[in-house]
C-alpha cells in the first residue's frame, strides 16, 4: 500500500491514542468521587490502541509511536525507508490532538496548561517525585517489553485476530505500573503533543521521553528477533 495512506492511518491512530489516552487523564481522573483515577486512565490508553489497531492496522501496522516504529525496524519487521514518513506523522498527529485537548480543556474556567496538560516529567514533575534516572529505567524497560509483546504477539506462529488485544491490554499493564513514575510516556510522540502545549519544563524534559522510549523499542525489538525470531 502506499506510503501515503499509510503515514495517514498512522496520523489517525496516533491522534486517537492521544486524545483518547490524554483526554481521559486531563477530564475524567480527577473528577471528585466520580473519577476514574490511574486505573481509568490506564485502561483509556489501552483502548485508544486495541481499538486503532483494529481500525487502521490492516494499513499501517498500527505502530502510532515512534519507539515501536524503531523497534520494529531493529527487529527486522519493518522497513527502514518507511521510518521518517511514519515518525513525522505520528508526532503531527499527537500534536494536533493535543491541539483540540487544548481547546477543549480552555472551556474550564480555571484551566492552566502550565500545570502539566497530562505531560510527562521526572524529578520535581513526576507525579510521585521519582528520580531522573528510576524514570529513565522504567520508560526503557516498559517500552522494551511492549515491544516484546508487540513482536511476539503479531509473529507468524501466533493466534491469529488477537495482537490487537494483546498490544492493547499491554500498554493498559504499562501505564498501571509507570502512571505515578513518569505519567507514562513509552511514546515519544504523545509526549511532544502535550509538551507543546504545556510548554516550560515539559519542553525541557521532552528528551528523556524520545531517548529512553527509543533504546526500548530498540531494545525490545532487537532482543526478540535475536532470541525468538524465525
Amino acid at each position: 500500500m502506499a506510503i501515503g495512506k499509510r503515514a495517514t492511518a498512522e496520523f489517525f491512530g496516533t491522534f486517537w491514542l492521544v486524545f483518547g489516552g490524554c483526554g481521559a487523564a486531563l477530564f475524567a481522573a480527577g473528577v471528585p468521587n466520580v473519577g476514574i483515577g490511574y486505573a481509568g486512565v490506564a485502561l483509556a490508553f489501552g483502548l485508544t490502541v486495541l481499538t486503532m489497531v483494529y481500525a487502521v492496522g490492516q494499513i499501517s501496522g498500527g505502530h502510532f509511536n515512534p519507539a515501536v516504529s524503531v523497534g520494529l525496524v531493529v527487529g527486522k519487521r519493518f522497513p527502514a525507508s518507511d521510518l521518517a514518513w511514519y515518525i513525522i506523522a505520528q508526532v503531527i498527529g499527537a500534536i494536533c490532538a493535543a491541539g483540540v485537548l487544548y481547546v477543549i480543556a480552555s472551556g474550564l474556567v480555571n484551566f492552566d496548561v502550565h500545570t502539566g496538560f497530562a505531560s510527562n516529567g521526572y524529578a520535581e514533575h513526576s507525579p510521585q517525585g521519582y528520580s531522573l534516572l528510576a524514570c529513565f529505567v522504567a520508560e526503557t524497560v516498559l517500552t522494551a517489553f511492549f515491544l516484546i509483546v508487540i513482536m511476539g504477539a503479531t509473529d507468524n506462529r501466533a493466534p491469529k485476530g488477537f495482537a490487537p488485544i494483546a498490544i492493547g491490554l499491554c500498554l493498559t499493564l504499562i501505564h498501571l505500573v509507570c502512571i505515578p513514575v513518569t505519567n507514562t510516556s513509552v511514546n515519544p510522540a504523545r509526549s511532544t503533543g502535550q509538551a507543546i502545549f504545556a510548554g516550560g519544563w515539559a519542553l525541557q524534559q521532552l528528551w528523556m521521553f524520545w531517548v529512553a522510549p527509543i533504546v526500548g523499542g530498540a531494545l525490545g525489538g532487537g532482543l526478540y528477533s535475536a532470541l525468538f525470531g524465525e
